[in-house]
């Protein structure tokens, strides 16, 4: 009897083996799927800005203080008289032509040494210090317009002012005591106007219609 049958069923496996084998390698299966990591995206770095520049402030005018005190003179014209008195940035000022023309103006000194002054019936002036020394400008009082150079006052020079009653009637006088010692003013009886009497310029002691009156230096 022979034994070949478990030989053949052993040789027949092992054939089986092989050919398995044999057919993973020719259909290339994978047994494992591979997976790649995605790289981090990268931010965008956020746009550089264009660097601003703070505006720079704008420079303010150069100071040309007026000094304090009084400035007087005459009009370019020499028909009027001008006195302009500044005190702590103010300034008041009296523009005569001691007849029937007169304005009182005031208003403020600006750093730029500029002034712009007004009055009653829209009368202004406008000027502004030269040298430390004089004002120049020009005054409208009316329906004129007059150019004036003014230099600080001495003294024997200054800007006078009384108000009182006398005999019953109401008294304003202004007066302009000029560097050579001229007087140029006009008093106001009731509103009209003339003339004003001189005053003495140390003590300003004026009389009027017989009285005695003390006309006052001006200040703002």
């Amino acid at each position: 009897m022979k034994r070949s049958g478990p030989l053949l069923t052993l040789f027949a496996g092992l054939l089986v083996g092989l050919f398995m084998l044999s057919l993973n390698a020719t259909t290339g299966e994978k047994t494992t799927s591979s997976y790649v990591k995605p790289s981090p995206s990268v931010k965008a770095s956020p746009s550089t800005a264009p660097a601003q520049t703070s505006a720079l402030p704008s420079p303010s005018p150069s100071r040309t203080p007026v000094p304090e005190g009084v400035y007087t003179g005459r009009t370019d014209d020499d028909s009027s008289a001008v006195a302009i008195t500044v005190r702590d940035d103010k300034a008041i000022a009296y523009v005569c032509d001691g007849h029937n023309i007169e304005s009182w103006l005031q208003g403020d000194v600006k750093d730029d040494g500029s002034l712009r002054l007004t009055g009653k019936g829209g009368a202004s002036l406008d000027g502004k210090v030269k040298g430390a020394k004089e004002i120049r400008g020009t005054a409208h009082v009316g329906s004129g317009s007059y150019a004036f150079t003014i230099g600080k006052a001495k003294k024997s020079s200054g800007l006078y002012r009384a108000n009182s009653t006398v005999a019953g009637a109401k008294i304003e006088g202004g007066w302009i005591v000029l560097p050579d010692g001229e007087q140029v003013g006009i008093l106001k009886r009731d509103g009209k106007p003339s003339p004003a009497p001189g005053i003495d310029p140390e003590t300003g002691a004026v009389t009027v219609d017989g009285q005695q009156l003390t006309a006052r230096p001006v200040t703002p």
